[in-house]
């Protein structure tokens, strides 16, 4: 097996591992577009770090925290609905680093950051990929049990004592950590499929949150096996492949619940 293949298969499996739960959790939350739009807004950091000269992942951080506070914000002293102000955020969020990225004289492959290049990884981005799962897993181990509370029961949370926005923070921050790992594997357009497709699947097979957690990791690392193979044989994409592959297992939960 090639190098860059193997590099692939452990970045992508990496991913996976940490892809499973957080994508969960977005599935319990329903904040399935709200990842998406944070996903959109990481163009507009990989253009900032670029303005630094510091790395992408630095930028996106930086935006996608930017982008929930000021989410937050809008939702405080506005009237406009939540998927309405996710909608504006996104796009706009999106296209202001279009503009800054094509205003710059920097070397950027654009399809890579939108669409993933898993087969271009490097020893250094599998090092910072290890160091964010680490991350996510020590901080969802630490407040899984207060987070699946505040998730199924926001009053009897509260009325345990759990510190609800600590936790709510704690978990935009973890996603934003998740993203600015993840463009280099599945690209900022296909980002979330990783997420939510395999936590839907897992959902149709599972009766716990800690069940479903694991199955959602199970599939995530199936796919991403099935989907670089796929596109080595192909010769195609492999971020698209690697959605479709968890396309399929979610197809075939719904297959099975049916019968």
């Amino acid at each position: 097996m090639n190098d860059f293949i193997l590099q692939a298969l452990i970045g992508g499996v990496l991913v996976a591992l940490a892809a499973g739960p957080m994508g969960c959790l977005l599935v319990w939350r329903r904040m399935a577009y709200f990842g998406d739009s944070m996903a959109h807004s990481a163009l507009l950091g990989v253009a900032i770090g670029l303005v630094m000269g510091l790395s992408h992942s630095f930028g996106i951080i930086v935006i996608c925290i930017g982008f929930t506070i000021l989410l937050g914000w809008l939702e405080s002293y506005g009237n406009l609905a939540t998927d309405t102000l996710l909608g504006i955020l996104a796009h706009s969020t999106l296209s202001l680093g279009l503009i800054g990225i094509s205003l710059m004289h920097h070397p950027v492959n654009l399809e890579a950051i939108l669409f993933g290049d898993i087969l271009t990884i490097t020893h250094d981005e599998l090092s910072w990929i290890l160091f964010g799962v680490c991350v996510i897993y020590l901080v969802l181990y630490t407040i899984w049990s207060q987070l699946i509370l505040v998730t199924l029961h926001t009053d009897l949370a509260f009325a345990e004592g759990v510190q609800i926005k600590k936790i709510k923070w704690l978990f935009m921050g973890l996603l934003s950590l998740m993203v600015a790992f993840s463009v280099q594997i599945i690209g900022i357009l296909l980002l979330m499929a990783l997420m939510i497709i395999p936590a839907a699947a897992a959902r149709q097979w599972s009766k716990s949150p800690n069940r479903m957690a694991s199955i959602a990791v199970v599939i995530g690392v199936v796919s991403v096996c099935l989907g670089i193979w796929l596109s080595i044989q192909l010769d195609v994409p492999s971020a698209p492949c690697i959605v479709l592959c968890s396309t399929a297992f979610f197809i075939l939960s719904l297959l099975s619940k049916v019968r």
